[in-house]
């Protein structure tokens, strides 16, 4: 909920949650149906769209399932479902169930659009695998929405169709399990210890490591995440997304934090809308797309790309390259509306400076620098842990909204 609050304040049109059981993240926490009713009028109030993700793999057992599930989808009022197998798509449609074709169903031609038109789907998620003017031609031969990814991690495998963690560890990705074993770092050797390694070519050298491993006869100044692409990221690139026809830009942000889905909605909320004022070809537009480029890489990311909308992607990713952590500092006791202040309880000391995140289900993410502090009254400069401190705070915050200091890696 915490997530969804974000997405929404921060300027989602509309927004995708897992459904458990049903969809690509099922090691972290999903919608039960019982509490998407709620997601949707928290949506709706606010003039958001919910769209929920049903796009693993199906079996019989699930398909079951599911015909018992849809009847609930469809009271609970949801925008749509999100699908990728096509017994899933004649269950929606027997409910009157709006329905998208999810990434998962590798869609790639005008064809397969017309056939799945003509089965009742009104959005397309097309490929991760088609060019920018790939995309162009197929917008511009369907009556069809069409949607693309625009930022969030990229996967090895073809539109998600990975086998390694299954193989690894029997956690299929294709059923929501995957472990990631693609984010580790790997070398490949052959039987006579002829080693395969991927150099290093993120900027500064942020993913290198300059220990030279002399038992193993290699200098380690390389980057070994040979499976792992960096994410993607389209912020510069609104105008020409926009003029190829894409309807619908997706932010991957399922098991993301609150604070990642605040940052990233609300700079391509920017970003959208000074493209429809007319305001990209000011001579500000450039410091605009790096401060947004800068606010993207102060939360999660493991560097950027453009992925196939250009090119082939090639550059393999680190781990977390943000130059920041958060730092779990305290939590908030209670909010004063009239004087504008939180009473937060803190377990780490806090100065006048820091930089703050407070999250919640309801507050969704807040991002502050302190101001100013008093304790009894009296203004102070730093507060030591274990103390109850007020913080001028003009966003309204909850008991129990958790504290986070943002500090340097």
């Amino acid at each position: 909920m915490a997530s969804l609050n974000s997405a929404i304040a921060n300027g989602a049109d509309s927004v995708y949650v897992g459904l458990k059981g049903y969809n690509m993240r099922a090691n972290v926490a999903n919608f039960s149906i019982d509490q998407i009713s709620d997601a949707v009028k928290l949506c709706h109030n606010r003039g958001v769209k919910l769209y929920l993700c049903i796009n693993t793999m199906l079996k019989d057992r699930d398909i079951n399932d599911l015909k018992q599930t849809m009847p609930l989808i469809k009271a609970s009022g949801a925008d749509a479902v999100i699908v990728s197998d096509i017994g899933a798509v004649k269950i929606a449609r027997e409910n009157d169930v709006d329905i998208h074709m999810s990434v998962q169903s590798n869609i790639t031609n005008s064809e397969s659009l017309k056939v799945l038109a003509d089965m009742g789907v009104t959005r397309i998620i097309l490929s991760r695998e088609l060019s920018l003017d790939e995309i162009k031609q197929i917008a511009s031969n369907t009556e069809v929405e069409v949607e693309v990814f625009v930022h969030g991690a990229m996967c090895v495998a073809v539109s998600g169709r990975c086998f390694l963690s299954s193989y690894l560890y029997n956690k299929s990705a294709n059923c929501g399990e995957c472990l990631q074993p693609c984010r580790k770092e790997w070398k490949i050797a052959s039987i006579d210890n002829e080693e395969f390694i991927i150099e290093n070519k993120l900027k500064d050298n942020l993913c290198a490591d300059s220990e030279a491993d002399t038992e193993n006869g290699f200098n380690k100044n390389h980057s070994s995440h040979i499976l792992s692409p960096r994410d993607l990221c389209m912020v510069e690139h609104i105008p020409e997304l926009v003029d190829a026809g894409v309807s619908v830009f997706k932010i991957e942000g399922r098991a993301r934090p609150s604070d990642y889905v605040a940052s990233v909605t609300k700079v391509y909320r920017e970003a959208i809308d000074d493209y429809e004022k007319g305001n990209w070809d000011s001579d500000k537009q450039k410091g605009q797309i790096e401060r947004w480029l800068n606010e993207l890489g102060e939360v999660f990311n493991r560097g950027f790309d453009t992925g196939f909308f250009f090119k082939t992607p090639f550059e393999t990713s680190c781990d977390n390259i943000s130059k920041f952590k958060k730092k779990d500092i305290g939590e908030v006791v209670n909010y004063y509306q009239k004087v504008c202040a939180a009473e937060l309880k803190i377990w780490d000391d806090i100065m006048v400076g820091d930089e703050l995140t407070i999250q919640g289900s309801t507050t969704g993410s807040i991002n502050l620098t302190v101001e100013s502090m008093q304790i009894n009254g009296k203004n102070i400069d730093k507060a030591v842990k274990g103390t109850n401190v007020a913080i001028s705070l003009s966003e309204k915050v909850r008991p129990k909204d958790n504290v986070y200091k943002r500090i340097l890696r």
